[in-house]
């Protein structure tokens, strides 16, 4: 599964209708609500969007044809393999009216257009933890910590040694608290958040 790095735009014009998309990516639905108000244009005649997040999505066609504009963009996210995305097209009407094969087409091909320009990152499930080390193990276990890929998010001195915030990627988290216990010698303290 992948998201998006950025937000991303793409413009289509078809039959005198001016379409825009602005994709990006969103961690939840209170983001997801964001996004869509934060790009939607109130000037504009329709403001249809999508968004996924895992198993839940939702999607409007904001005064167009019921299935003619949030089913096709909700498509085009779904068609990409992309998840933790919303995409909002909007529509400035140019007179000509396009029937529902043509607004689902100019919908999802909007959308399509803009994700497939849009840079894509694996989505990574992760897993936040803290270490509390002695400062002899200190300087070795963020050393292998980040030669893994952890991430380190805050370090915090004690009278002993320090306590570390870490972030890493879930598919590698038992081998990687494996490492630090071995490292000090089973004297860390390992306390995963949930």
């Amino acid at each position: 599964m992948f998201t998006l790095q950025g937000i991303e735009t793409s413009t289509q014009e078809i039959k005198k209708s001016r379409f825009l998309a602005i994709a990006g990516p969103i961690d939840d639905e209170q983001s997801a609500k964001a996004f869509l108000a934060a790009h939607s244009d109130p000037t504009a005649n329709h403001n249809c969007w999508a968004w996924r997040i895992g198993q839940t999505y939702r999607f409007s066609d904001d005064g167009e044809p019921s299935g003619t504009a949030g089913k096709p963009i909700l498509a085009a996210i779904d068609g990409q393999s992309l998840d933790r995305v919303a995409v909002v097209v909007t529509r400035w009407f140019g007179g000509v009216l396009l029937g529902s094969g043509g607004l689902i087409r100019a919908y999802g091909g909007t959308a399509a257009l803009c994700l497939r320009a849009a840079e894509k990152v694996e989505l990574v499930d992760r897993l936040r933890a803290m270490v509390a080390c002695d400062f002899a193990d200190l300087a070795l276990i963020k050393t292998r910590l980040t030669a893994r890929g952890a991430t380190i998010t805050s370090e915090t001195f004690t009278e002993t040694g320090a306590v570390l915030a870490i972030e890493m990627r879930k598919d590698v988290a038992d081998e990687t608290l494996a490492l630090v216990a071995d490292l000090s010698r089973g004297k860390a303290i390992i306390t995963i958040d949930n």
